[in-house]
């Protein structure tokens, strides 16, 4: 899998993870009511979809739209000049090149999105690296180096409202690409041909 790719499924991994929620750290008593309010809000939201800006680690900017339906069903739709799209039919994830008329497809359950669009979620507590719980924004770091190996993702969460506003993450070459996320709606009816795959070339998923 090449780096870029690696790059497009850590970034949708780890952005479901929160939306979906599950995290159990074993933090101080005010980090955890933080972590614990956030998952518990995002628990309760079993389709999203919004919008959302894309900076690069070379300082490229991309956007596009975002939808989201557990368990294993998301979708990322990147705006012109940008010919990717990454889609997960809760069974297969396929990265798909518009321009070059390809796919790439690997199996749901060799990616983190196996973990993290699952209906139960359990993050060990060794994937919560800190949490700071301040007045304008709480941010959680979390990596985990049998999954990600040395990346990690900083998530920037509204201290009132839960929301998850922006992530950065760090891959395994230490480049950092950053998110910001808006106009998200919560519990909105999306259609299953939103996750559907084009005719995916048969691939070993034992």
């Amino acid at each position: 899998m090449s780096n870029r790719i690696r790059r497009l499924v850590f970034f949708a991994a780890a952005f479901a993870g929160f939306v979906i929620g599950g995290i159990f750290p074993a933090l101080s008593n005010d980090k955890e009511r933080a972590v614990r309010a956030i998952t518990n809000h995002f628990s309760s939201v079993p389709t999203m979809t919004g919008e959302f800006i894309q900076f690069g680690p070379s300082g490229e900017q991309t956007g596009g739209k975002f939808f989201i339906h557990r368990p294993g069903k998301i979708r990322f739709e990147y705006e012109d000049p940008s010919p990717l799209m990454v889609v997960s039919n809760g069974r297969t994830l396929g990265v798909r090149n518009k321009k070059l008329k390809t796919w790439q497809f690997l199996p749901l359950k060799k990616t983190p999105l196996s973990l993290l669009l699952s209906k139960e979620i359990k993050v060990t507590d060794k994937s919560v690296r800190s949490v700071e719980a301040g007045e304008d924004v709480t941010r959680v770091v979390m990596g985990d180096r049998n999954l990600f190996g040395d990346s990690e993702i900083t998530l920037l969460f509204d201290p009132n409202s839960y929301d998850l506003r922006q992530w950065t993450i760090k891959d395994n070459q230490g480049k950092e690409t950053s998110v910001m996320i808006f106009n998200v709606e919560k519990n909105v009816k999306i259609s299953n041909k939103m996750f559907q795959l084009k005719k995916p070339r048969k691939i070993n998923d034992r």
